[in-house]
């Protein structure tokens, strides 16, 4: 007969996990919580007068062109760095999974670009489309294209995807080459011996079979060019041309603490809360199901 073992209880656990409840209070739930108040505000910009108007800024958000112009940006701009760094690291993944001299070498390299700060990746992509200096426009120039993004907004959104998208690439490669090195040998062997080449083993047994890694992977890319890109695109463009590269997630800022609209910038944090909480959820019941199954 089993017996039943009992725990003694005790307050290290507690202790354990105190600093990082502590953390999450101070700098999530009380910052998100003051984001919701303050969204049902409006205040001057010195913060002289206050008038609680309940759901009056979402509303005035709701009509406002600019911010649903910048909310369909956003939606591209998000597709666009998700697809491209995802595809740029499976296909790098997919040569390093193969890689059998120097591989450790080979995949250290492919990892560094993640430890490069947003604000620095994006000055090195300023300093290489630069229309005067940079080496890209010099060789784009000489088969005539007349790179500007100073001036040009499709030029502008080029080059903040380019940048947000390298940036990525290292996070997705990691992930990516996880899931291909669990992948048993013997399944890739049988391919062969069947007769598929490199391409159909790709794509009939090894694409399949890390499907929960690319889901994983595209909620966490969109989570990223949401908010993760602020400094990029502040360093490279801050927003213009004539807001050509504005996301939600730049609007809030240049709307709180350029235009001092504390109650509208809000409101605009808390839509960008959501989104990524809905994205959260979908995500874990995706998990959830592949578990169960």
């Amino acid at each position: 007969m089993l017996k039943r073992v009992h725990f003694p209880r005790s307050a290290l656990p507690y202790l354990l996990v105190a600093p990082q409840i502590l953390i999450t209070l101070v700098f999530f739930i009380w910052p998100a919580s003051q984001a919701v108040y303050q969204s049902f505000l409006i205040e001057d910009a010195f913060g002289l007068s206050t008038e609680f108007v309940w759901f009056e800024n979402f509303e005035l958000l709701v009509d406002d062109e600019q911010y649903l112009q910048s909310f369909g940006r956003t939606i591209f701009f998000s597709a666009a760095v998700a697809l491209l760094s995802m595809s740029a690291a499976l296909v790098l993944a997919g040569f390093a999974d193969r890689v059998v001299r120097g591989a450790t070498a080979y995949r250290t390299l492919m990892i560094w670009p993640y430890a490069v700060a947003p604000v620095l990746a994006g000055a090195l992509w300023v300093f290489m489309f630069n229309p005067t200096l940079g080496i890209f426009p010099f060789l784009l120039d000489m088969v005539g294209i007349d790179w500007n993004h100073y001036l040009n907004g499709t030029h502008a959104m080029m080059l903040v995807i380019f940048a947000a998208a390298w940036k990525q690439i290292a996070y997705n490669f990691l992930f990516y080459l996880a899931a291909m090195q669990s992948i048993p040998r013997s399944l890739i062997e049988a391919a062969a011996i069947d007769g598929a080449g490199p391409v159909r083993r790709f794509v009939d047994h090894i694409f399949p079979l890390i499907s929960p890694t690319t889901f994983f992977l595209l909620v966490i890319n969109a989570v990223y060019a949401f908010f993760d890109t602020f400094g990029i695109i502040h360093a490279v463009t801050q927003g213009g041309p004539a807001n050509s590269t504005t996301i939600l997630v730049y609007k809030v800022f240049n709307d709180g603490f350029v235009g001092l609209d504390l109650g509208g910038s809000a409101a605009q944090s808390v839509i960008l809360m959501v989104l990524v909480i809905a994205m959260t959820v979908v995500q874990f019941r995706f998990i959830e199901r592949k578990v169960e199954y």
